[in-house]
């Protein structure tokens, strides 16, 4: 009997395993389309936290990754529409909503291209790149979206996007990639 039992309960975890998986594939599905349809990641994260409760108040705030340095390749100047020797700023940062890590960002900008208040912003606060540049009425052309989870236990890293920064002129401000983390996901309850 204690077999019958045990098998029983197996037979009944397995749906409820697929319930999660589904409702966690559902969550990543609307997360990556409101991230590829929105102006800029951090609007769209804020109103991610808020809705979800992952913090209170729901404020996005930047973790500056410290040495971490990157060059541009010639591909990304291109797209940025700078020549080889034209000043870009870079910036790595850590995503955060409250204890929650959303995303680790890469940010190659053109500091020609924003106001002397927004370099200093991005050089020394925990400002996101978004918010800096919302006076700019930034969009976004995406590049690739990916997404890194298709089965299996949930990963680290679920999505993973490029896309450059337009300021409201259609000039190019800056280059992204994203990696968003299963952290960013509600807590089942």
């Amino acid at each position: 009997m204690g077999v019958v039992v045990s098998g029983a309960a197996v037979m009944l975890a397995a749906p409820a395993a697929a319930q999660d998986v589904t409702a966690e594939r559902a969550l990543i599905d609307e997360l990556d389309q409101r991230l590829l349809a929105s102006p800029t990641a951090t609007g769209t994260l804020t109103r991610w936290c808020a809705e979800h409760g992952l913090a209170d108040p729901a404020r996005i705030h930047a973790e500056l990754v410290t040495g971490a340095i990157s060059p541009a390749t010639a591909e990304q100047r291109t797209r940025l529409g700078v020549g080889p020797d034209e000043p870009l700023g870079y910036r790595r940062v850590k995503l955060m909503c409250g204890t929650h890590l959303m995303s680790e960002a890469e940010n190659w900008y053109v500091p020609a291209r924003l106001t002397p208040a927004m370099r200093d912003l991005l050089a020394t606060s925990d400002t996101p790149f978004g918010t800096v540049i919302r006076p700019l009425n930034p969009s976004r052309r995406n590049l690739e979206a990916v997404q890194l989870w298709r089965e299996g236990p949930l990963p680290r890293d679920i999505l993973r996007h490029r896309a450059l920064v337009l300021g409201g002129d259609g000039q190019p401000l800056a280059e992204v990639v994203e990696t968003y983390k299963s952290s960013a996901l509600p807590v089942r309850r």
